[in-house]
């Protein structure tokens, strides 16, 4: 019989800063945001589930590198420490990169797929079709938009790919999102009973902020739609949370993101002493 999630824990992998119209469509140009870069730890039956991989760091810290894919005026991007923001984050959390059994994508951009090196040849990586197909076509059109091929065109992962709805672990189902990206996901997490139960439904960049969700308030960034489309997908995770009685959390939120990782670490340190020392395997993450 399938469980839920046993634990979450929330990464910080560095942040951005950024036009406030990104994120909502219509800001005023001279509003800017510092916003958190997100990935979500889930241990599931079988071991970590991780959902987003954060920036590729050889990007931001060779210079060359850098100004062909962050030299864009207006837009920064910052890095959490000296090494690599995944293994640091994870460090400080006391998970192993060998821990991970499977990698969600919420989509392809920069910030959400630069960590996949970390994987390649390693663990199953879940995306959604229409963004694994946008990403590797027309080149250099998904570059333009901040999708890097060099972050994940690489022969070795291996791609589960979907196309709708799907489980992706006992407890994890991917909720086609798409708008901000051809393919984005969203994610809803129903804890196990063992923990207390109830869920969350983490939204990503289908709604950057709290104000995307309290006023349905369109993102900024899409790629080939309207901006306008991009309400029903958040109109659409409403409903999943209300129905379910779970929080809708906002991918990018400088409030929420942080105030929520410490709520979920306090939530779940019963849990990690228990696990203290211990690795989690097994055999269930979907692969």
């Amino acid at each position: 019989m399938a469980t839920g999630v046993r634990e979450i824990v929330l990464l910080t992998l560095g942040w951005e800063d950024l036009p406030k119209s990104v994120s909502v469509h219509g800001a005023p140009p001279e509003q800017r945001m510092r916003e958190p870069v997100p990935g979500v730890l889930l241990r599931c039956d079988g071991g970590w589930l991780l959902l987003d991989t954060g920036f590729n760091s050889a990007l931001i810290n060779d210079p060359v590198l850098r100004r062909r894919f962050h030299g864009r005026p207006g837009f920064g991007a910052i890095l959490p420490g000296p090494g690599e923001p995944l293994e640091e984050a994870l460090g400080r959390a006391g998970i192993d990169m060998d821990d991970i059994h499977a990698v969600g994508l919420s989509h392809l951009h920069l910030d959400h797929a630069g960590g996949l090196k970390h994987f390649a040849g390693r663990v199953p990586v879940h995306v959604q079709g229409a963004e694994l197909d946008y990403g590797l076509s027309n080149h250099p059109e998904p570059e333009q938009h901040g999708i890097f091929r060099i972050d994940f065109d690489d022969p070795r992962i291996d791609w589960r790919t979907a196309t709708g709805d799907v489980e992706i672990a006992p407890g994890v189902t991917a909720v086609l999102t798409a708008g901000h990206t051809p393919g984005h996901q969203s994610f809803v997490v129903d804890l196990d009973e063992s923990v207390g139960g109830g869920g969350f439904v983490f939204a990503f960049d289908a709604a950057d902020l709290t104000e995307n969700i309290e006023h349905e308030l369109p993102v900024g960034g899409v790629i080939g739609v309207d901006p306008a489309e991009t309400v029903e997908p958040i109109r659409r995770l409403k409903r999943i949370a209300a129905e379910r009685g779970y929080r809708l959390i906002p991918g990018h939120d400088p409030v929420v993101w942080p105030a929520l990782t410490h709520e979920l670490a306090d939530r779940f340190a019963v849990t990690r002493s228990h696990l203290h020392g211990s690795h989690v395997h097994g055999s269930h993450v979907h692969a």
